[in-house]
């Protein structure tokens, strides 16, 4: 068999794959999450698949449920997720959208009551992410007005208009707040990668329903943030956390945000058709592609983080990252034709297959401990543990399958 065939079988078998564990992922979540007592979803569930009574319920979580059944809806026309996404979307906008001061809560408690009131940048973005999705499915001019309207608040209020860029979080009103973190884990800095990726993302999908001129600029400007800061030219990686004037405040790498960003950037940068940035972003792509692999562990995994300045690697292989870098690598396969790139993705896929798939309890395990052992005490569905990175991959990686097919 020529060197074309076997190409084109590893991608029938690849594809074919991805739509069983696509449909397998979805069946956890329809047949698990669903609270039917309190409305929307469960906010917790552990490792074992029991929902862990009174967790809070996060926006992000929402959100993610509802781009990916949405997504998932204009992949297949399957119409039970699309009565998923319309769960909720109906939740986030009796619950999580501030009906007041505007933007999103970052958690309500089980019963949809206003929690943890702090205004996460990134919450925002997810969003405007998802209301972009399902507008997508349903056309409904209602859902991209909320989007909208959450896009220029988060203008209005988080850009930086002297230095550029977006800053971290606020008050539940919009003042200026002294913890701006993420999660316990993240350095308390005014300006972060991560946020600025998922604002990139988020305004990507806003401009494919809603081409503006004014959200192209902001596009325009995010990708010149990574650019001219994030990404570290002498390494090829991702710089984390900045302060309000762009030093560098860390050089912690994170792998699977590396390949992830090698991947999106790109997509933002063909999607509002700039053809100098296409060209800037496949290049960058390349450079991160080719110094990602430094966190590739021999069994196919990606180890979670390292510290070059302790020499510390953190010896875990979370699953998110093993999803990224299954899209990222796919798509340095597509812009150079060099397969090593084809067999990194794929690899990444075979990882996921042996040892991040939950085959007795459905969904993927969080991660992997350094012994290869699942991590215990973690969720399999949460604030962070959604159907997003894993779907997503699954999405992403069948529809260019599809497009790179229909070009034979």
């Amino acid at each position: 068999m020529n060197k074309d065939g076997t190409v084109q079988q590893r991608l029938d078998n690849y594809k074919n794959e991805l739509n069983t564990e696509l449909g397998n992922i979805f069946g956890y979540w329809i047949n698990n999450t669903i609270d039917n007592i309190n409305g929307g979803f469960y906010g917790k569930i552990d490792n074992d698949n029991h929902v862990i009574p009174g967790s809070p319920k996060g926006s992000v979580l929402n959100a993610r449920i509802l781009w990916s059944f949405s997504s998932a809806y204009n992949l297949t026309g399957e119409k039970e997720y699309l009565e998923i996404a319309s769960r909720a979307y109906q939740y986030i906008t009796d619950h999580i959208i501030d009906k007041t001061y505007g933007g999103v809560y970052w958690t309500v408690d089980h019963l949809g009551n206003k929690l943890d009131t702090k205004k996460q940048v990134y919450a925002s973005a997810f969003a405007i992410y998802a209301l972009s999705e399902y507008y997508r499915a349903t056309k409904k001019e209602s859902v991209l007005n909320e989007a909208v309207d959450l896009y220029r608040l988060l203008v209005e209020k988080s850009f930086d208009q002297d230095k550029t860029g977006y800053f971290e979080a606020f008050t539940e009103d919009w003042q200026p707040i002294n913890d701006l973190r993420l999660s316990a884990k993240d350095a308390n800095e005014k300006k972060t990668m991560n946020t600025h990726l998922h604002v990139l993302e988020a305004y990507t999908n806003l401009y494919r329903v809603w081409p503006d001129k004014a959200l192209w600029s902001q596009i325009v400007e995010l990708l010149y943030n990574f650019s001219d800061h994030f990404i570290d030219a002498k390494t090829g990686h991702l710089n984390l956390f900045f302060d309000e004037n762009w030093n560098k405040r860390s050089t912690l790498v994170s792998y699977g945000h590396d390949i992830e960003a090698a991947w999106l950037l790109l997509d933002a940068a063909e999607v509002i058709g700039d053809k100098k940035l296409i060209a800037k972003f496949k290049e960058l792509a390349v450079t991160i592609s080719d110094a990602t692999p430094e966190g590739l562990d021999a069994d196919g995994g990606f180890w979670y983080e390292f510290e070059p300045a302790e020499n510390h690697l953190v010896k875990e292989k979370h699953w998110w990252p093993q999803a990224e870098a299954m899209i990222g690598f796919f798509n340095t396969w597509q812009i150079t034709g060099d397969e090593k790139y084809l067999d990194l993705s794929i690899s990444s896929w075979g990882f996921v297959k042996d040892k991040i798939l939950d085959k007795k309890n459905g969904e993927w395990f969080w991660g992997i401990d350094e012994h290869g052992q699942p991590m215990q005490g973690e969720d399999k569905a949460g604030l962070w543990k959604c159907p997003y990175h894993n779907t997503r991959a699954c999405i992403e990686l069948i529809t260019r399958i599809n497009k790179h097919q229909s070009k034979k």
